[in-house]
């Protein structure tokens, strides 16, 4: 414990605050395999956010030690930018048999640096050079919203706000707002919600002006990373419909969705689009850095120079590694492994929102998924639909139907019209102490980020029933303290039919 101690006091004297990890996980790996990995004390954790969702198959999984062995004992060169090697080839060759069918026969694969923003930075000129536009479209959340000078912009969702309640919302202005029914910025969610994101999407498209600059490009993310937001699978078809007919490349962002996480190999195929560019990254590594840019073959022309995208484009290991995952995956089918487990998982988690009143919704999709903690003593009232705004009773802006059911923020009152009720407001300070209390368990889960009311969970696609079931148990007894210890409420969770030790992690853990 000691020797743990002073390892974790030196990077507040060597390094910045920004560090966020080391604050809210303060343990000291020194091994690990597959979901476990045990701290320099001895303790040992289960690892729900495996590096940050890229570690597919979790830790020092013994086919991609293989691989990086193999490298190794071979004696070939470690790094070797834009050079064709045997490994190169081989990780090129297996990316391309993963890829959705309608991209697969027209791809051409891009190198870049080993970070996903240099993947998207990379995607960026790309598109630039092959439409002569200057603004990249991006959505609120994501962290992609870039401007026509190449930087970030303000997140829209701020600028426009999260709470329109009723009436006729405004779809005019470049800001995209992605579409989610739990905060909806529309105030209404379901189907209409995102069919007036997407109405959003199409006139800032087309409304910009003769000033405005040219786009050049349109980028999303099938789940948003930043608080675990699944898109509509029917919202993902319109935004390829709306960018074909301009013709405007669309960009989709697997960075964190991609290699079976959330139930198919890539997320694009839940609905069937074929993107005109594909940023690849984390588990395509197999747990070393490695990003790519796949995109159509006639985007651009071949024969064009392409950019400089990265000095360390060339990491041998982690193709190595990246080209076993891809395989082990594929060969194991583990994407619809990922569907089914992660199905199971959601349903089981969906009944805490029932069970406490400081989870606000549950969300995700395969094993990529989201747990909002909200603050059970805050009621953010309703926004009524009244009789002379221009919406008519059961009905939204635009005279299109409201949603209704679980999940969409609306009920239907005694006299009949339907009433937005918004979610109550996030509390980052019960995920931090959710967090805590599960790393107190034994568990390791995120809770930061640009969404920091959310906890994720990203387990390795290789994680077994019975570890899943000791995720379980030890989330929902981290809950009951925090509710119990920040929220005044005193229930209990009922035993499931095996429980762990905070501990002693199950020995398939192990």
């Amino acid at each position: 414990m000691a020797v743990t101690e002073e390892i974790l006091r030196r990077p507040s004297a060597r390094e910045p605050a920004a560090r966020t990890y080391p604050q809210a996980l303060p343990i000291v790996p020194v091994r690990a395999r597959g979901l476990t990995i045990e701290g320099a004390d001895g303790r040992r954790y289960l690892d729900c956010l495996s590096g940050a969702g890229t570690l597919a198959l979790g830790h020092n999984h013994p086919v991609v030690l293989e691989a990086i062995r193999k490298v190794l004992d071979s004696g070939a060169p470690l790094t070797v930018p834009d050079l064709t090697t045997p490994v190169e080839e081989a990780f090129v060759t297996e990316l391309l048999r993963t890829l959705p069918a309608g991209l697969r026969d027209r791809a051409r694969v891009r190198f870049c640096g080993p970070a996903a923003t240099d993947a998207v930075a990379a995607a960026h000129t790309l598109v630039r050079a092959a439409t002569g536009g200057t603004e990249i479209l991006g959505f609120a959340g994501s962290g992609r919203v870039i401007g026509a000078d190449g930087t970030e912009a303000p997140d829209p969702q701020e600028a426009c706000g999260t709470d329109r309640p009723t009436g006729l919302p405004d779809l005019t202005g470049r800001p995209l707002l992605y579409p989610q029914d739990y905060r909806c910025p529309f105030g209404v969610g379901g189907p209409h919600g995102a069919e007036l994101a997407a109405r959003r999407a199409e006139t800032a498209l087309d409304g910009g002006g003769p000033d405005a600059p040219s786009p050049a490009g349109m980028i999303l993310e099938p789940v948003q990373d930043v608080g675990v937001i699944p898109a509509p699978d029917t919202w993902m078809r319109r935004m390829r419909q709306i960018t074909a007919a301009r013709p405007i490349p669309l960009i989709v962002d697997e960075s964190q969705t991609g290699v079976g996480r959330t139930g198919a190999f890539w997320a694009v195929e839940h609905s069937g689009i074929t993107p005109d560019v594909m940023i690849l990254s984390k588990a395509i590594g197999g747990s070393l850095p490695l990003a790519v840019v796949v995109h159509r073959d006639d985007l651009i022309d071949p024969a064009e120079p392409a950019s400089v995208t990265g000095l360390f484009r060339g990491n041998q290991l982690a193709m190595a590694a990246g080209a076993a995952t891809l395989a082990h995956v594929r060969q194991h089918r583990l994407a619809e492994r990922a569907a089914t487990l992660g199905s199971r998982l959601l349903g089981q988690l969906r009944e805490l929102t029932v069970e406490f009143p400081c989870v606000g919704e549950v969300r995700g999709r395969g094993l990529m998924i989201g747990v909002e903690l909200v603050d059970p003593a805050q009621d953010s009232g309703r926004f009524p639909h009244e009789p002379g705004s221009g919406t008519a009773q059961g009905s939204g802006a635009a005279g299109l139907p409201l949603p209704h059911g679980p999940g969409c923020g609306l009920t239907r009152t005694t006299t009949g019209p339907y009433t937005a009720r918004p979610p109550r407001p996030p509390a980052p300070r019960l995920a931090t102490a959710v967090q805590r209390e599960c790393l107190r368990r034994g568990l390791i889960v995120g809770a930061d980020g640009g969404h920091p009311s959310v906890v994720r969970l990203l387990p390795p696609l290789t994680i077994s029933d019975e570890q899943a079931d000791a995720v379980l148990d030890r989330l929902a007894d981290a809950l009951t303290a925090v509710a119990r210890d920040h929220c005044g409420s005193h229930t209990s969770h009922p035993p499931r039919a095996r429980r762990h030790r905070p501990d002693q992690p199950d020995d398939q853990a192990r």
